[in-house]
């Protein structure tokens, strides 16, 4: 008989009919490449079964992530909570531009926290003055933000600002004790937003498209 080789890795044997390529393929290449090299539809049966029974290692890193956050958010106030998702929102959209000569990297985040916490801190003291980042992604990233930490700071006066600060500070931090855990991966960090916010940022991002644009549903 003869053994049908999977066309992606062209080692093992290919024993799964994969819709979206018309095509068979192994079950690691459909495992691994899901939604990333492959863009499988939403009936597809072998990415229903991987969302209803996730493996256990994705179910622990999911724990994981989630009891992370929780931690750097456990003594947030109600506004601090909603600054924190808005800000974690951002930088996952932010993230997901990638460009090509200067991708955004954790470092980016940091520093980028680090300049609007600056800024926020010595407005409350009453001194205007804008603290700028070292690096091009960064000034990004803070341009970005700050229309929408104004909007969302409308007549918030000093409290807001001071609450603002305690939540960049709070993600410079976190970003400094995630990398310190691989700290090869100059985006873990973001690849942790992600892991967490992905979804919330593509319904913000459909919710922010104008009504006659067609918009891509992705499962």
């Amino acid at each position: 008989m003869t053994v049908v080789l999977c066309p992606l890795c062209e080692t093992r044997r290919a024993k799964r009919a994969c819709p979206a390529l018309g095509r068979q393929i192994c079950a690691v290449c459909c495992g691994t490449k899901r939604l990333t090299e492959i863009p499988c539809p939403a009936d597809c049966p072998y990415l229903a079964s991987a969302r209803e029974h996730p493996p256990a290692a994705t179910v622990r890193r999911q724990r994981h992530d989630v009891g992370f956050v929780m931690q750097f958010v456990r003594d947030f106030s109600e506004r601090q909570s909603r600054l924190f998702v808005l800000i974690a929102t951002f930088l996952v959209r932010a993230g997901a531009e990638r460009d090509a000569l200067q991708p955004l990297i954790d470092e980016d985040v940091a520093d980028a926290m680090r300049s609007l916490a600056s800024t926020y801190e010595t407005s409350v003291r009453g001194v205007i003055y804008e603290h700028r980042p070292a690096s091009l992604p960064a000034q990004r990233v803070v341009s970005g933000l700050t229309p929408l930490l104004a909007d969302a700071g409308k007549s918030g006066g000093t409290a807001f600002e001071r609450d603002a600060a305690v939540v960049m500070r709070r993600l410079e931090q976190a970003v400094a004790e995630v990398r310190a855990s691989d700290p090869a991966n100059r985006r873990v960090f973001l690849e942790l937003l992600e892991r967490i916010f992905s979804k919330a940022a593509e319904q913000e991002a459909e919710a922010a498209a104008p009504p006659d644009e067609p918009r891509l549903i992705v499962p």
